[in-house]
């Protein structure tokens, strides 16, 4: 029987039906659980799959038993939940995770949940309920967790048994939970790594996982400090096995996440990666980039990307210096933002870090010492950043988004399909995938398609009240696709940030596929230099329009014609045109426009049937005026998508927005990626404040 057994045994819960489920000798037992804060368990989907339709419209349908007692549960998140709760699903895909809450099980202990992915290979076991041996009991096993597919852990030696289902699965290098138990085939079983409660997060009311990770934080350091906690619970147990090791050890990972538990939770992902990237460029090299794209939603999880740094130099350990600075820039971040995040007892809870911090600085190395004394230091009184020879690192810009989001659409390929794959742009230069389909959908599933992975990738990209713009990377003939208008989640009646369209909180443009494939023209770097400089003006980008329109007695420019004329147009001169792009006229003045270097371009998705094209060049010119360059083009016009969106603007607004319905921009700066990719490589590590 190895230590942690004894410590997973107070928190392991077994489900089953209510009543007559609780019977040890009964058949209706479900499947295996446990609490991962007081009142909170985390267990399978497919298991409290096993009840009637009352689980599903979150009733206390669940029988659950631990060593504290018999009580029932609800089930408040789960994915995947069944679209009709009265026909469950055959085959529970991943993450097939479920929190249950069970309100009368507030003195329940807990099992500690890794703040880390999962690092492979690990020694394993795995513990649960089981009626293998004819009785029902728990059982354990060790094992090991030998690879990942993506979504699953995957385990050999000891197999989780009929029943473990729902079981938690401990690291036993770092004893912490990395895992659910999920099945077994023949030679192989597989397990749901704890990391799949992030998807929790993204689904309607999963913001209560704050909640339930604070608690369970707050929990461990109670029993931790507690004289009386037999054993002192996992934190004892953690500092055993790293005895003499160097490092940040278990009770001071307690300390500090018990500590982040009195904080605002992060925005999301992006907002906990800035501070991670920084860190990681002052203590590894000032250019690191990671080769992988975490996606942390805790404040906790960004120590588990830190501590464990490979390094030890002049008696000072990386992820001690690492971690102390993450938190004092986590104080510095909240500090920042003051009023708007933090009430009384928040700011509190501020203080008392900054001063643990500062306590516990005193093992940092000197250099590191500084920089955190000066980070946690009040704006106004921080010394410049160059007395500390901060100068050379290349910090996160303040007030930016930590990514922008490019959409790449290739042409077709197969058939009618497009291939994509959407990736995250740092500092407009250097990209990392994220997600890709290579044989394409077509384009009427591009926006259902797309919707998930373009949602994952502005979480990652979003750095607080920052939002990371859109960038779509197109063939010509999908210019007119109406990005800005695409929603993160299915149109509903509820009113929040994921129901609006793209196009009204964010920046959202359109880029040109085909002229990636070679360098970059004179005319284009030119034009794109002026434009930045400023002022903007407009040319039209079919010569005839702004006088006849699109009737048919229009005299039609040639494409050639209108080469020669944007050729000639002003270097700061945006073509503005009041139709599509992506077929006909407009198509062949739009290639003109590109072909002449233009990098700016205004258009309108809606079709031909309009008698207001001059107007619509007037306004345009307006907009030009007001913007003054590319970055108050931006401003411009999603104020007044917004505007035009708005189906509860008084007629005299929406008058002001209406001719810029559906309009569209093309944003195409010549030093822009995707250039030829080189995978990401981590850098070697070069001296640093240890040299």
């Amino acid at each position: 029987m190895n230590v942690f057994d004894e410590i997973v045994r107070p928190s392991l819960v077994r489900i089953a039906a209510p009543g007559g489920g609780y019977d040890p000798h009964g058949a209706h037992y479900w499947g295996s659980g446990f609490f991962i804060a007081p009142g909170w368990v985390l267990t399978c989907a497919h298991v409290v799959g096993k009840g009637d339709a009352s689980v599903w419209r979150g009733e206390r349908a669940l029988g659950i038993t631990w060593q504290g007692g018999v009580t029932t549960g609800e089930v408040v998140l789960a994915k995947p939940r069944p679209v009709d709760p009265e026909e469950p699903p055959h085959r529970w895909e991943f993450p097939d995770i479920a929190l249950v809450h069970v309100p009368d099980a507030q003195d329940a202990a807990c099992v500690w949940l890794s703040e880390r992915p999962p690092a492979i290979p690990a020694d394993v076991s795995l513990h649960g309920w089981s009626r293998e041996t004819g009785d029902l009991g728990i059982r354990h096993g060790v094992g090991k967790a030998h690879a990942t597919d993506g979504k699953a852990l995957l385990l050999r030696g000891s197999l989780p048994v009929e029943g473990c289902s729902g079981g938690p699965v401990v690291d036993l290098r770092h004893g912490a939970v990395i895992g659910m138990n999920k099945g077994r085939a023949e030679h192989e079983g597989a397990a749901v790594p704890v990391t799949a409660l992030r998807e929790l997060h993204d689904l309607r009311g999963g913001e209560i996982l704050h909640t339930v990770l604070r608690e369970h934080d707050r929990h461990h350091l109670r029993r931790f400090r507690s004289t009386t906690a037999a054993g002192g619970g996992w934190t004892r147990a953690q500092a055993e096995l790293r005895k003499g090791a160097p490092g940040f050890l278990p009770a001071a990972r307690a300390h500090l996440f018990g500590r982040f538990a009195e904080l605002p939770a992060p925005g999301g992902p992006g907002e906990v990666m800035v501070l991670v990237d920084d860190v990681k460029r002052r203590v590894l090299h000032s250019d690191y980039q990671s080769p992988i794209e975490h996606d942390p939603r805790t404040w906790r999880d960004g120590v588990g990307l830190l501590h464990d740094l490979r390094g030890h130099e002049n008696g000072h350990d990386l992820d001690v210096d690492a971690v102390l600075l993450y938190a004092a820039k986590v104080v510095r971040h909240l500090a920042g933002q003051g009023r708007r995040r933090c009430d009384e007892a928040q700011s509190a809870a501020l203080t008392g870090l900054a001063e643990w911090i500062t306590t516990q600085g005193e093992s940092a190395h000197q250099a590191i010492r500084e920089e955190i004394a000066q980070v946690l230091e009040p704006p106004a009184a921080a010394a410049p950043a160059a007395e500390f020879g901060l100068s050379s690192v290349r910090e996160h810009p303040a007030g930016q988004a930590r990514a922008d989001v490019l959409v790449e659409i290739d042409p077709v390929h197969y058939g009618d399909r497009y291939p994509w794959r959407v990736k995250l742009l740092y500092e407009g230069r250097t990209v990392s995938p994220l997600a890709g389909d290579d044989r394409g959908v077509p384009r009427a599933e591009l926006r259902e398609t797309l919707r998930e992975p373009l949602a994952d990738a502005l979480r990652r990209g979003d750095s607080g009240e920052h939002l990371a713009a859109v960038e779509a990377l197109l063939p010509r003939e999908l210019f007119d696709e109406p990005f800005d208008t695409w929603r993160l989640s299915p149109e509903d009646d509820l009113f929040d940030e994921h129901s609006m369209a793209l196009g009204e909180r964010r920046i959202v443009v359109i880029r040109d596929r085909r002229r990636r494939d070679r360098p970059a023209s004179p005319e284009w770097r030119r034009r794109w230099k002026a434009a930045v400089r400023g002022p903007l003006s407009v040319v039209p980008l079919r010569g005839e329009v702004p006088a006849s329109g699109h009737g048919p007695g229009a005299r039609r420019e040639s494409r050639r014609a209108a080469y020669a004329r944007l050729s000639d147009a002003e270097d700061g001169t945006v073509p503005v045109y009041c139709g599509p792009v992506g077929s006909g006229d407009g198509f062949d003045a739009m290639a003109a426009a590109l072909a002449a270097g233009h990098p700016l371009a205004l258009w309108r998705r809606c079709g031909r049937d309009h008698a207001d094209c001059q107007e619509f060049h007037v306004r345009a010119d307006e907009l030009m005026v007001r913007a003054d360059g590319v970055e108050g083009l931006h401003r411009h016009i999603r104020a007044l998508r917004i505007i035009a969106m708005d189906p509860d603007a008084t007629p005299d607004t929406v008058s002001e927005a209406a001719w810029a319905a559906s309009v569209a921009v093309l944003f195409d700066p010549p030093d822009r990626p995707p250039y030829d990719e080189v995978p990401l490589q981590v850098p070697p590590r070069l001296p640093g404040p240890h040299s």
